[in-house]
């Protein structure tokens, strides 16, 4: 699908349209590490984005290599991760990531052909990893283009205050997810623009 086809489709939305007409999003890239991905998910997580890369950096300095398998993650102690800069909990996300990763085989899973709602069930399986972590892995590293992540600040935060929305709990779950069915087959997008338009 082409970038006019999806910015046409968008700019329906007349509240979201001056968004979209102002504003340039940066290409994404199919990833082909799962792993990896989901494992700086955990590092950038609840940090900015240049102290979360500086400890990024040192851990793959720590395994070194920047492209690691579990095991490699596994032979580093949960002191040597936190030795780096990662929190007590992080550190053993990281390494719930790479076990899970190891016992579940996920090294031969065929991620493209999975659907989104098969990665979420599976990866929520993790401890440590959410729901909306599955959704930022589905977004960013795959690349799937219908994607709503509801639960996230940033988002509800901007519809909020864009649509005028006044409703708490549920409620507001409900009325931001009607109004993201306008935006399919391309939620993850519109999510994308508003987030770009609140860093703005």
């Amino acid at each position: 699908m082409s970038d006019k086809q999806i910015t046409d489709h968008l700019v329906k939305d007349t509240i979201l349209k001056p968004i979209v007409e102002r504003t340039i999003l940066p290409q994404l890239v199919l990833k082909e590490n799962l792993f990896k991905e989901l494992i700086e998910s955990i590092i950038y997580q609840q940090l900015s984005t240049k102290v979360a890369a500086i400890i990024a950096s040192r851990f793959y300095v720590l395994l070194k290599t920047d492209n690691p398998s579990p095991q490699e993650v596994l032979s580093t102690t949960v002191e040597e991760k936190r030795a780096v800069g990662l929190s007590y909990s992080k550190a053993n996300y990281i390494d719930n990531i790479a076990l899970f990763w190891i016992e579940n085989s996920l090294h031969e899973v065929d991620w493209i052909n999975k659907s989104d709602e098969e990665i979420v069930h599976l990866l929520t399986k993790i401890k440590g990893v959410g729901k909306w972590t599955a959704e930022m892995v589905l977004m960013f590293s795959l690349c799937r283009p219908d994607v709503f992540p509801h639960d996230d600040l940033g988002i509800k935060t901007k519809m909020v205050e864009l649509y005028e929305l006044g409703s708490t709990g549920k409620q507001l779950i409900k009325e931001m997810t009607d109004i993201a069915e306008n935006w399919r087959p391309y939620r993850s997008t519109a999510c994308r623009y508003l987030w770009k338009f609140k860093d703005q």
